[in-house]
């Protein structure tokens, strides 16, 4: 196994394909995943319903999950920290449009990275297409999110705040999120068939990024120099996104030079995670 790593890992580093070369493997990608829809569409249905096989409540838990954790963070903040409501926004509304991306985004990620691990039995078969993998896992996290989303509604009306066509808007900002780990879960999932540290790893990562992302917090608190450095986390601009279509009522176009860099750093990410992936598939049979 050391041996068939290190000959990929020399092949990946010594290897700078043109542009062209990674986008073209990109659209091979996508193309067969349009021809294998039905077969992923089939696969998260099962992995919903595997989650729950057994319990009594079932497909309940996807709204209780996210109720207790919103309600025990705003117990937190609110009742022990005392926070203040946010631009005369309630501090639960707040933090519940930050923390819908965020769930959704860590789960997509953490549960990709193992994924292959996971199917290796479909994987050694040279018939099946492991690149539907994490778009299984993409597929199944939407029905938390889509949890999430009705009770960040629940709570605008309860609050009684306005209503706008904005809350719309929130359908590109989950493209945007969906693209992006996707590029991660292509890239974490091949590389973690040979290093399964990567796994550890992740999760490290996906803790330390959950408290250095605005979520809890805002960003105007820091100094100016710090916030610019804040910025660069591409999920910043997915979290901000939601509050702009869910409290700010703000156009995405109202910021174009992030908005472009986000985009450049997620067809960056989307094309190096088709190409690693590509480059490591060969391999993982003998791995596995």
């Amino acid at each position: 196994m050391t041996v068939i790593w290190r000959a990929n890992r020399i092949k990946l580093y010594n290897t700078y394909p043109p542009v062209s070369c990674n986008m073209n493997s990109l659209l091979s990608f996508l193309r067969l995943l349009y021809e294998r829809r039905r077969l992923i569409i089939a696969m998260a249905t099962r992995e919903i319903r595997a989650q729950y096989v057994g319990s009594s409540l079932g497909l309940l838990w996807t709204l209780i999950h996210p109720l207790v954790m919103i309600t025990v963070f705003w117990f937190v903040f609110s009742i022990g920290f005392k926070a203040k409501p946010l631009s005369d926004v309630p501090f639960v509304v707040w933090l519940t449009a930050g923390l819908a991306p965020w769930y959704i985004f860590s789960d997509i990620i953490s549960g990709s990275t193992n994924i292959i691990l996971a199917h290796s039995h479909l994987v050694k078969k040279t018939i099946f297409s492991s690149q539907i993998l994490p778009l299984v896992k993409i597929l199944s996290s939407l029905v938390t999110h889509a949890i999430f989303i009705l009770v960040l509604l629940a709570l605008l009306l309860f609050q009684q705040m306005p209503l706008s066509i904005y809350y719309l808007q929130a359908g590109y900002y989950l493209f945007c999120m969906l693209m992006l780990a996707l590029g991660i879960a292509w890239m974490l999932s091949a590389l973690n068939v040979f290093i399964r540290d990567v796994a550890q790893l992740v999760t490290v990562l996906l803790q330390v990024g959950f408290w250095v992302t605005p979520i809890f917090w805002d960003i105007n608190m820091m100094p100016p120099k710090v916030q610019w450095f804040l910025k660069l986390n591409p999920v910043y601009y997915i979290i901000q996104g939601y509050r702009d279509s869910f409290i700010n009522f703000q156009p995405f176009w109202s910021h174009p030079s992030y908005t472009v860099y986000y985009w450049l750093v997620t067809l960056g990410m989307l094309a190096s995670g088709a190409y690693i992936f590509k480059k490591l598939k060969p391999q993982f049979p003998d791995v596995l």
